[in-house]
Parts: structure tokens; sequence; C-alpha cells
């Protein structure tokens, strides 16, 4: 029985990693091994931004609920303790919403946590 290469499996996986790396700069999207290294290095930073993304989010949206609860005398701090107090259960995401596209609800908001 003839020995069987493995040149179409090989080729393939290749130009996948080649295809992966299109659009990058020099041998890193023509060199099979400069490209996978890119390509791996590629999706570790996707994988670790992809993180580091819902930690930005988060910073953004308590600047801006603190930037709003500020408008009515009371810091973020304060405010989110009055809301644990009260046992409002609305999340930074929406309560930023708010403050942004609807200031009147959030004012509603500081009303019912300031009145204790």
């Amino acid at each position: 029985m003839p020995r069987s290469s493995s040149s179409v499996p090989t080729r393939h996986r290749r130009n996948k990693y080649l295809k992966a790396a299109k659009g990058y700069y020099g041998g890193k999207h023509r060199l099979f091994k400069s490209a996978k290294e890119q390509v791996e290095k590629g999706l570790q930073y996707a994988y670790r931004d992809r993180r580091n993304r819902r930690r930005v989010f988060r910073r953004l949206w308590i600047a801006r609920i603190n930037a709003a609860a500020r408008l009515f005398d009371m810091s973020y701090s304060q405010l989110i303790d009055g809301m644990n107090k009260k046992g409002l259960d609305i999340n930074r995401k929406i309560l930023a919403d708010l403050a942004v596209n609807d200031i009147n609800a959030f004012e509603q908001v500081v009303k019912t946590v300031r009145s204790s």
C-alpha cells in the first residue's frame, strides 16, 4: 500500500490561517508562520478585549449616573446606597440611559431615594 501524503489537509489548514490574516501588514499576511502567530495573537486580544469592553462600559455608566445625580445634589454613592436601602433594583446601564435620555424619570428615582 502506498504511503499517503497529508498535503490537502495541510494546505487547507494553512490557507485558513492566511485567509484569517488578510489585511495584515507585510509578511504577516503572506508567510504562514508569521500569519499563524499573528492570527493567534489577534484572537487573544479579541478575547481579552471582549472582557475589557464590559469594564469600560461600566465606568462610563457610573460617570453618567454620577454627573446626573450631582444635578440633584446627590453623589453616585449616596444614590446607589439609597437605592439598595429602598430595594430599587435598577441596573447601572438603565440608570445611565435614564440620566442621558429621560432626566425626569431619573429625577423621580432620586426623589424616591431621598424620601427616607
